[in-house]
C-alpha cells in the first residue's frame, strides 16, 4: 500500500484553497462577521462550583450536607469602630442597616445571614430557679444607654466573642452565604453584580460621604424623564455607559413593573448621605468579592493585550521592512481571537475571569505562524516571484509543519479534560477553539490575502531585507556552531546537568496557595487588606474547615459519641496552624456547667443520656453545629492561614484521627469490622446524595414555574423519593454502632483541600498527556524516534526548569497555573517543529548539518528568535499588572517564551547531530 505524502496533501488541498480565492475570501469574511457577532455577545462567566472538584470525595460531603451546615461560597463582612467599643448608638445603628442590606441583596441565601441583630445569635444564662436566654439584641431595642449595657452582657453570655464581635469588642462580623442558583428564577447568580453591590450598598454607603442620585433623562417605558432609577454611594464613571439598569415600580394594580434603562440615558445628582459614619471601616472577603475585583480589572487586561500587540507590531514593522506585512499577522491572529470567543459562544461557553491567558496565548501563537509565513513569503519575492507564487510555495513549505504543530497544539489542549474541575476543562476548550480558529485564520486566511498584496517600493523594501540578511548572517555563523560535535555535547551535558538541578528544586514547589491572602490579587489589595483585619481582630479568620462527624440518628445524646468528637476537637486545637475550634461537646459541657449553677467541676460531658439530652437541647440546627436527627454534627475548625502546607497539615491531622479513632474502636468492640462501617458509611452517604438530588430538583421544579403540590408528585421527585425509602430501609439492617467517621468536606479550607489535592494528583497524567500527545503526531508526521528527541527533549526540559521557577518566586501550582505550563509547551513545539523541518529538508538535499542548520536560521530561525523575543516582551507588561495571578502567569510565560525559543534554536540542532542521519554519515 503507498504510503500517503506531504505533496499528495498539497495537490489536493493548493487547488482548493487557490482555486476560488475570491469566493473562500467571501466565505471567510462572512465567517469572521458571524464570529465577530456571537463574540460581541459572550459574557463573564464566573462560577463557585466550576472551580471545585465536585466529584472529590470531599466536596461530595460538602453538597450532601450544605443545607445542614451551609456551603463554602460565604461572604464575611466586618464592621469595625476606629476609636470606641460597639456599643453606642452610631455603631449600632450602622450594624443594624448593614445586616438588613445584606439580607436583601440578591444571591444571598436568608437563612444563613448571621450578626448580632438577627434571631439565631441567642444567649443563655444561669439564673435563680434554673436559665434565661434569649436574642443578644432584645425585641425591643432601642438606642439608650441602659439597653447598650444590656447588649454588652449579652455578647459576653452569647460566647461570641472572637467570633461575631472582635476580641476586644469594637467591632463586629456579618456572616452570609450565597447560592449559586436562585431557587425562583432559575438564573445563575451574577457574582461581578453581587461584588459591586457589596462595595457599593454595604462598603460605599457607610464609608462614602456623598450619595449619588441617578434620575432618567427622557421617558422610557412606564418611568418619566426626573424620575429616580437608582441610588449609589460611589461616583458613577465613564462605564456607567456601558451598563443596563434594571429599573422596577408597582402600577396601580400593585403589579411590578420591570424595565431595562440603559445607563448612558441616566444623569446623577450628588447630595450628603445620611448614612456616612466617619467612625467606621468596612472590611468584605468572600469569593464574589475575589471574582469581582478581578472582573473589574479587565479593562486593565485588556489595555495589556493591546499593548502587547502593539509592541509585536512596530517590531514586526522593522523585522519585515514594510508596515503592510507587519499589520497582516497582527489582523489574522486578533480575528484568531475574535473567532474564538464567537465559537465559545456559540457553544454555551462565557469568558471565565480567572482564563485571561488564553486570548493571549491564541495571540502568541497565531503571530508565531503569521511571521513564519510573512517571513517565508518575503524571501520568496525576493528570489523573483510575484504574489501569487510566492505565496503558493509558502503555502506549500510550511502549511503541513504548521498545521501539524497546531493539531499537536490543538490535541495537547485538550488532554487538560483529564482534569476534573469544570473551569480547567472550560480553559481547555477555549485554547482549543482557539487552535482551532488559528488553523483557519493562519493557514487559509493569511494565504489568500498574500497572493494578492503588491509591493509598492521592492526596491527599497528589498535593499532593507538585503541589508538585514547581511548582517544576521554574521550571527547565523555563529549560532550554527552548535551543530559541531564537541560544542553539542557541551550543550547538551550543561542542559542536563540544569535540568537536573531543576528537578531537584522543582520539588519544593508548593501544591496550591504559597502565600496569604489571596494570590489572584495583591499583597497590598483592597481585598487582601480586608482579610488580614479580619483575621487580625477575630478569632475565627476567614478560614474554616468544617468537618461532618457522621453517626447514626439520635447519636448526640450517647456519651460515647459525643466522646470521641470532644477528643477530636481537643486534638485538633493543638494541631498547628489551627487556631480554635467549635463542636457541639464543647457547647454542652458549657450548658451542662450552667444547669449546676455554673461550677467548673460540671464542665464535663454527662454519661447519663437523661442528662445529656437536656446538655444540647438549648442549641438549636440554626447554630450549624447539627442536622436535625443528630446523626450528623459539624466541627468548625479555624485556621491561621490558609497557605498549602497548613491546610495539607490540618487535613492530615483530621484523616489520621479519623483512621487512629476507628482502630482503637474496632479494639474495644470486636463484634464489629471495618467493612461493616465502610458498607454503613456507603449506605448513608448514599441516602445524603439522594436527599441533595431532591433538594436540587425540587428548587428546579419550582424555579419553572410549578405549585407546591405538582411538585411533590411529579414523576422525578417521586422516584426519589422511592429511592429513598429503599436506601432508608436497607440501612436499618447495619444495627451495630460504628465509630465516629470525621468527614472532610465543607467550608473553604475543604474546598481548597480537594482542590490542592485533585491539582497535585493530575498534575503528572496532564503533563505527561500532552507529551503522549506530542510525541504521537511527530512520529506519524516525521516517522523517525530522532524527531521526538530533537523536539521533545528541549520543551521537557523547559517544563521542569518552569517548576523551579514557581518554588523559586513562590508561585504555587493551582487551578489558575496548572494550564500555563501544558498550554505555553504550544510555543514550543512550534519552535521545534519548525527549526527541525528545515534542517530535515536541508540536510536531505546533502547540506552537512552546520550549513543545513545556517540555512534554517536564515529562513525559519531567525523569524523563531523573533517571535520568543517579540512575545517574551508583550507578557512582560504583565508584570506592572494589579492583578497577581497575571503578574505570576507573566513571569511563567516570559521564561517559558524565552526558554523554549533557546531550546529550539540552540538544544534542537545540537541533538540533531547525533538523532538525524547525516549525507556523510
Amino acid at each position: 500500500m503507498k504510503m500517503i505524502t506531504t505533496d499528495d496533501i498539497l495537490r489536493v488541498i493548493v487547488p482548493v484553497i487557490y482555486g476560488k480565492r475570491m469566493l473562500m475570501a467571501t466565505l471567510l469574511a462572512i465567517g469572521t462577521v458571524f464570529l465577530t457577532y456571537n463574540a460581541l455577545q459572550i459574557k463573564p462567566d464566573a462560577g463557585f462550583d466550576k472551580s471545585i472538584p465536585l466529584e472529590h470525595p470531599y466536596m461530595k460531603v460538602l453538597k450532601q450536607y450544605q443545607s445542614d451546615f451551609g456551603g463554602a461560597n460565604t461572604v464575611l463582612i466586618a464592621v469595625i469602630q476606629k476609636d470606641d467599643e460597639i456599643y453606642n448608638e452610631d455603631f449600632l445603628t450602622t450594624l443594624k442597616k448593614a445586616t438588613d442590606e445584606v439580607f436583601f441583596l440578591p444571591g444571598v441565601d436568608r437563612s444563613r445571614v448571621s450578626s448580632i441583630f438577627t434571631p439565631d445569635v441567642r444567649y443563655i444564662e444561669v439564673v435563680e430557679g434554673g436559665f434565661r436566654g434569649g436574642n443578644v439584641i432584645p425585641a425591643d431595642y432601642s438606642p439608650r444607654p441602659e439597653m447598650f449595657e444590656l447588649v454588652k452582657a449579652n455578647v459576653g453570655k452569647a460566647g461570641i466573642i472572637g467570633r461575631l464581635v472582635t476580641k476586644n469588642q469594637d467591632g463586629a462580623m456579618i456572616t452570609s452565604e450565597l447560592l449559586e442558583v436562585d431557587p425562583v428564577s432559575g438564573k445563575k447568580l451574577d457574582y461581578q453584580k453581587v461584588a459591586h453591590d457589596l462595595e457599593d450598598k454595604i462598603r460605599g454607603r457607610f464609608e462614602s460621604p456623598k450619595k449619588y442620585t441617578l434620575t432618567l433623562t427622557e421617558d422610557i417605558g412606564a418611568f418619566k424623564k426626573g424620575e429616580v432609577i437608582t441610588e449609589r454611594f460611589s461616583e458613577p464613571d465613564w462605564k456607567i455607559n456601558l451598563e443596563t439598569i434594571v429599573a422596577q415600580k408597582p402600577d396601580q394594580d400593585g403589579v411590578t413593573i420591570t424595565e431595562q434603562i440603559p445607563g448612558r440615558k441616566l444623569e446623577y445628582s450628588v447630595s450628603d448621605n445620611p448614612d456616612y459614619n466617619p467612625n467606621v471601616d468596612v472590611h468584605i472577603v468572600g469569593f464574589a468579592k475575589v471574582v469581582g475585583d478581578v472582573t473589574d480589572a479587565t479593562l486593565e487586561v485588556i489595555i495589556f493585550f493591546g499593548i502587547a500587540i502593539l509592541m509585536t507590531m512596530v517590531a514586526l514593522w522593522w523585522y519585515v521592512g514594510s508596515l503592510k506585512l507587519a499589520l497582516l499577522p497582527m489582523a489574522c491572529s486578533v480575528v484568531a481571537v475574535l473567532w474564538e470567543f464567537g465559537l465559545l459562544h456559540l457553544f454555551g461557553f462565557g469568558l471565565d475571569p480567572f482564563a485571561i491567558l488564553v486570548p493571549f496565548l491564541v495571540l502568541a501563537v497565531s503571530t508565531s505562524h503569521g511571521v513564519q509565513y510573512v517571513n517565508t513569503w518575503a524571501d520568496e519575492i525576493m528570489a523573483g516571484k510575484n504574489s501569487y507564487d510566492a505565496s503558493v510555495e509558502t503555502f506549500r513549505r510550511l502549511a503541513i509543519p504548521g498545521t501539524i504543530a497546531l493539531l499537536t497544539d490543538l490535541s495537547g489542549f485538550l488532554t487538560i479534560q483529564f482534569v476534573p474541575i469544570d473551569i480547567i476543562r472550560e480553559l481547555s476548550w477555549n485554547a482549543a477553539f482557539g487552535m482551532l480558529a488559528i488553523i483557519i485564520t493562519n493557514k487559509v486566511m493569511m494565504p489568500i490575502w498574500l497572493s494578492y498584496i503588491k509591493m509598492n517600493n521592492f526596491d527599497e523594501f528589498a535593499e532593507k531585507r538585503t541589508a538585514k540578511l547581511a548582517a544576521g548572517d554574521k550571527i547565523w555563523n555563529l549560532v550554527a556552531m552548535v551543530t559541531i560535535k564537541p560544542v553539542a555535547l557541551f550543550i547538551i551535558a550543561s542542559s542536563a546537568v540544569v535540568l537536573a538541578l531543576s528537578f531537584w528544586m522543582g520539588q519544593k514547589r508548593i501544591i496550591g496557595d504559597a502565600q496569604e491572602g489571596v494570590p489572584e490579587l495583591r499583597p497590598n489589595s483592597v481585598y487582601n487588606q480586608d482579610s488580614r483585619a479580619v483575621t487580625k481582630n477575630f478569632e475565627i479568620g476567614v478560614d474554616i474547615l468544617k468537618v461532618v462527624a457522621e453517626t447514626d440518628p439520635e447519636a448526640c445524646i450517647f456519651y460515647e459519641v459525643m466522646e470521641q468528637i470532644e477528643r477530636f476537637s481537643w486534638h485538633m486545637n493543638n494541631t498547628p496552624g489551627v487556631a480554635s475550634t467549635i463542636s457541639l461537646p464543647q457547647v454542652a459541657k458549657t450548658v451542662n456547667a450552667a444547669f449546676s449553677e455554673a461550677n467548673p467541676s460540671y464542665h464535663v460531658l454527662p454519661r447519663n443520656r437523661y442528662v445529656m439530652v437536656q446538655a444540647i437541647t438549648p442549641v438549636p440546627t440554626s447554630s450549624g453545629l447539627l442536622n436535625p436527627n443528630c446523626s450528623a454534627m459539624a466541627v468548625l475548625i479555624f485556621s491561621s492561614d490558609h497557605k498549602a502546607p497548613t491546610i495539607a497539615r490540618i487535613v492530615d491531622a483530621v484523616n489520621d484521627y479519623n483512621a487512629s479513632n476507628a482502630e482503637a474502636f474496632y479494639e474495644i468492640h470486636d463484634e464489629v469490622n471495618p467493612q461493616y462501617c465502610a458498607d454503613k458509611t456507603s449506605a448513608r452517604r448514599d441516602i445524603g446524595a439522594a436527599e441533595a438530588r431532591l433538594r436540587r430538583e425540587r428548587d428546579q421544579l419550582k424555579a419553572g414555574g410549578l405549585n407546591d403540590v405538582e411538585i411533590e408528585t411529579a414523576d422525578s421527585i417521586v422516584a426519589i423519593d422511592e429511592q429513598i425509602a429503599k436506601l432508608t430501609e436497607s440501612f436499618k439492617s447495619f444495627d451495630k454502632m460504628c465509630p465516629v467517621n470525621f468527614a472532610v468536606g465543607s467550608a473553604n479550607l475543604g474546598v481548597w483541600a480537594a482542590t490542592n489535592e485533585v491539582v497535585h494528583e493530575k498534575e503528572f497524567d496532564t503533563v505527561i498527556w500532552v507529551y503522549v500527545v506530542i510525541t504521537i503526531f511527530l512520529i506519524l508526521s516525521y516517522r523517525s524516534f530522532g524527531a521526538v528527541i530533537a523536539i521533545v527533549y528541549p520543551l521537557a526540559a523547559v517544563s521542569v526548569l518552569a517548576n523551579a521557577l514557581m518554588a523559586m518566586f513562590d508561585i504555587g501550582l493551582k487551578v489558575a497555573t496548572l494550564p500555563v505550563v501544558a498550554l505555553a509547551v504550544g510555543i514550543g513545539v512550534d519552535y521545534g517543529i519548525y527549526i527541525y523541518d528545515v534542517i530535515q529538508e536541508e540536510v536531505e538535499k546533502g547540506r552537512n548539518l552546520r550549513d543545513a542548520y545556517f540555512e534554517t536560521l536564515r529562513q525559519t530561525g531567525k523569524a523563531v528568535i523573533f517571535t520568543g523575543v517579540c512575545l517574551s516582551g508583550g507578557v512582560a507588561t504583565w508584570l506592572f499588572s494589579d492583578l497577581q495571578f497575571q503578574r505570576d502567569m507573566g513571569t511563567l510565560l516570559v521564561f517559558m517564551f524565552s526558554a523554549n525559543m533557546l531550546g529550539a534554536v540552540l538544544i534542537c540542532p545540537a541533538l540533531c547531530r547525533f538523532v538525524i542521519k547525516l549525507p556523510n554519515g
